[in-house]
């Protein structure tokens, strides 16, 4: 079983991540976007952190990153990934103790509240060419008689490479569709990040 302690610890780790990887976040925008994404980024789970009450149910816990990140994150990555923890928060719901299909499960819903939210889909050099992989790894592996920490490193991994598949991609949503063919060659920012999201997952959840 996974944990609301568990599900806190994600976002700790979650924004760690953001911290250390702020600069490259940003560098990465400043060749295709608006060169803040790691400024938001880190401003965003600093702000989560900060209204962590880990002693609230998984739900909960989900739903104040999501006020968090809509509330503090500039441009398009703040309700994009307010909509995921929203949604992920409505599917495990008031819940100290989860089972792996329900955190896959809530992933899953994220993951389609974002893709709703932002008109998107994989293949357009966005989130979800990270997301969209992460949660069919997992899926995938679970059906598989995995285990969840087993599922969730290979859906860390799917992610990353999901982001890796983005550079020769041409842009088609977000401020980096303006570039067109230009953005071209360049790692998605947006991708990157939350590949750092699904990882801090798997180390949270691992040995569960």
């Amino acid at each position: 079983m996974s944990t609301s302690a568990q599900t806190a610890r994600w976002l700790r780790l979650a924004a760690a991540a953001m911290a250390e990887h702020r600069d490259e976040l940003t560098a990465l925008d400043a060749a295709i976007g608006d060169a803040d994404h790691g400024v938001n980024m880190h401003r965003g789970f600093q702000a989560v952190v900060a209204r962590l009450d880990e002693t609230q149910d998984a739900g909960s816990i989900a739903r104040g990153a999501a006020m968090a990140l809509i509330s503090t994150v500039g441009g398009a990555a703040g309700p994009l990934y307010g909509t995921f923890f929203m949604r992920f928060a409505a599917s495990v719901g008031a819940k100290h103790e989860f089972t792996a299909a329900e955190l896959a499960a809530a992933f899953r819903a994220g993951l389609d509240g974002l893709a709703q939210r932002g008109k998107a889909q994989a293949g357009e050099k966005t989130i979800l060419d990270a997301l969209a992989p992460a949660c069919a790894a997992l899926e995938a592996d679970l059906a598989n008689g995995e285990p969840l920490s087993d599922a969730l490193l290979g859906a860390a991994e799917a992610a990353r490479q999901g982001v890796l598949a983005t550079i020769p991609l041409v842009a088609t949503k977000g401020r980096a569709s303006y570039l067109g063919e230009r953005s071209r060659g360049h790692q998605d920012p947006g991708a990157t990040s939350a590949y750092l999201i699904v990882k801090a997952a798997a180390d949270a959840f691992a040995g569960e």
